[in-house]
């Protein structure tokens, strides 16, 4: 269901995103957009005799992948129409390692409808990026800004 306005989410609605994969291109642009080019993530050799036993992906791309698969176009949409900013994002963990070929997907849950104004509400939800074995990868807390329905 197509979203408007604050007063038309409910706590405890939940959220599963369609997944995306990562991929080789993936760490490879984002080692060069960020200049994050540690071993761990670049490096077949190094990365082999990690606990993991191969490179991943950084965590910050899996958060940023992963959260933006909510606003994904042509697809559920997590945000209202009248969305205003994005608030904050709070209490980030990396819980588990994404690896090239990993499939991600977001799962959110609202958790808290907070009226900041008469025109504007503040949305929570609670989130996890989970890999293709539904495995927590990251968990957090976001909260967005968006408008309130018209009185009248």
């Amino acid at each position: 269901m197509e979203k408007s306005y604050w007063e038309d989410y409910e706590i405890g609605e939940k959220i599963i995103t369609p997944g995306r994969t990562i991929t080789e291109a993936d760490l490879v642009m984002f080692s060069a957009f960020t200049g994050d080019w540690h071993p761990l993530h670049t490096n077949v050799e190094y990365a082999s005799k990690t606990p993991f036993g191969e490179r991943i992906a950084h965590g910050m791309l899996v958060l940023v992948v992963g959260s933006a698969l909510g606003f994904r176009l042509g697809q559920y949409v997590t945000l209202p129409k009248s969305f205003i900013a994005f608030y904050g994002i709070d209490d980030v963990r990396f819980t588990g390692p994404v690896k090239v070929g990993d499939t991600i997907h977001l799962e959110s849950e609202i958790i808290e409808a907070t009226a900041k104004d008469d025109a504007r509400g503040i949305i929570t939800s609670r989130s996890a990026i989970k890999n293709q074995r539904g495995e927590d990868c990251s968990v957090f807390t976001t909260k967005f800004l968006c408008g309130r329905a018209p009185k009248g």
